[in-house]
């Protein structure tokens, strides 16, 4: 029996897949039916990792679908790496969209911290930081 994991994060942005695949350095993802094992068919975002067997889907409505028989078939690990990344690029381009500065800081623990500064739009020209925990 297959074992289909649906991920509850909706990935929404098709901008911020692209750039989290670049980031993840993923071929760039596309838009396609994909056949899972059960038989389902799905239409959406495949993102391909290497030595998956199906790839990830991210499905129009922002719901993640993969088919990893428990690891056997791909890592489970990545799906937290894709929704890592993904958070990271989605929140670096609102930041730029609404005119401000955005830095990024890789901590030991593998999580990400971005600092935010205010453009001319403004939250009060204090930096705000955004913690992106170890995926």
């Amino acid at each position: 029996m297959s074992h289909v994991v649906t991920i509850e994060t909706k990935l929404r942005d098709p901008a911020a897949i692209h750039a989290a695949c670049v980031r993840l350095k993923l071929p760039e993802p596309r838009q396609e039916t994909v056949k899972f094992f059960d038989g389902a068919e799905h239409r959406g975002i495949a993102v391909r990792p290497p030595g998956f067997v199906y790839p990830v889907l991210v499905q129009s409505d922002g719901n993640v679908r993969c088919d990893t028989y428990e690891g056997r078939w791909g890592d489970d690990a990545f799906l937290g790496r894709l929704k890592q990344a993904y958070a990271v690029e989605a929140a670096k381009l609102q930041a730029k969209a609404r005119g401000h500065r955005i830095t990024e800081t890789s901590l030991p623990d593998g999580g990400v911290k971005l600092t935010v500064t205010a453009g001319a739009a403004g939250f009060g020209g204090t930096p705000h930081q955004i913690y992106g925990g170890a995926a």
